[in-house]
């Protein structure tokens, strides 16, 4: 199988997205090993760190799209995860807290005219924008408002979609382990399931197959996307790897570890083996695989909306 579409790439195969650096020889090595295993286009993935190096680290990946037809050809855009999000302990996940900073549009404008015209996701905690300012901003410019690593309420999530909020991003992560049984982010989101889109990661790991089973029972087909969360581990198995400036432990069965061991940092899993997943374990059809992994995630976040 090929052609799939994924939203959320920090790395692949031995090579980090986010290092300074980054070289853009690796770059290429990386998106010719996302082809060879089946993947025909990426965003790829920036996540939170000093202002400074989120922005460099941008530039230098939208430069590449525009002048190296290698990377253009797999790198269809950029998402940047942060640095807006929840710095509470669970919700910030393996994001730097000293990076996390509150949403406002100066900082999001310098971010977006750092990657040219690629910007295509950001994700964000709308609770850390108070007002729905800096989505309203980025959703009037085109750009995918993705909440995530977020404890918004309800009525925060119903005026965020009001204002613009398109997305939630690897819904059942970026959250504390132990939540109150009903009324948790999780909850909230689904119960809005059929006005976002919502993604997961199909790894096995970051959501038990049975809780997966679950929660796609409850989202319209076409708002269900599978994403890596990839980062420069994916494909290598067991071992240590960086995932900006962090380490991260693969252990045997795949899953990628924090240096903490308290919470997952990305992904290892490639893409074709989440289709196994869904495949096998989840009895989904073709059909369905090709429009969670294919369809969705490309008119939702790699077709420009202006």
């Amino acid at each position: 199988m090929s052609g799939y579409v994924d939203l959320q790439v920090n790395g692949y195969a031995g090579v980090d997205f986010n290092s300074a650096k980054l070289t853009e020889s690796e770059m290429v090595a990386a998106c010719q090993r996302l082809q060879a295993d089946g993947v025909d286009k990426i965003l790829a993935t920036i996540i939170t760190a000093p202002m400074p190096q989120m922005i460099d680290s941008i530039q230098r990946i939208a430069r590449w799209i525009d002048e190296v037809a290698e990377i253009r050809e797999v790198v269809a855009g950029l998402h940047i995860e942060g640095p807006f999000i929840n710095p509470a302990d669970g919700f910030v996940g393996a994001h730097p807290i000293d990076a996390v900073i509150s949403a406002n549009i100066d900082d999001a404008a310098r971010l977006i005219d750092a990657g040219g015209s690629h910007v295509r996701i950001l994700t964000l905690a709308p609770e850390c924008d108070p007002g729905g300012i800096v989505i309203r901003y980025l959703s009037d410019q085109g750009i995918t408002v993705s909440a995530g690593h977020s404890n918004l309420s309800l009525d925060e999530l119903d005026r965020s979609i009001d204002s613009g909020l398109a997305m939630f991003t690897h819904l059942g992560n970026g959250c504390p382990a132990t939540q109150p049984r009903h009324d948790n982010v999780i909850q909230r989101v689904l119960s809005r399931a059929d006005r976002i889109a919502i993604s997961f990661i199909a790894d096995g790991h970051h959501v038990p197959i049975f809780a997966l089973k679950n929660y796609l029972r409850c989202i319209p087909t076409d708002n269900i996307i599978i994403v890596s969360d990839a980062i420069s581990a994916a494909g290598l198995g067991p071992g240590k790897y960086p995932l900006a400036g962090q380490t991260v432990y693969v252990d045997a069965a795949g899953a990628a570890w924090a240096e903490c061991r308290t919470h997952y940092a990305g992904c290892a899993t490639p893409l074709r083996r989440m289709h196994e997943i869904l495949a096998t374990e989840l009895s989904a059809t073709d059909s369905l695989i090709d429009a969670w992994m294919m369809d969705n995630p490309r008119r939702l976040g790699i077709t420009p909306a202006i």
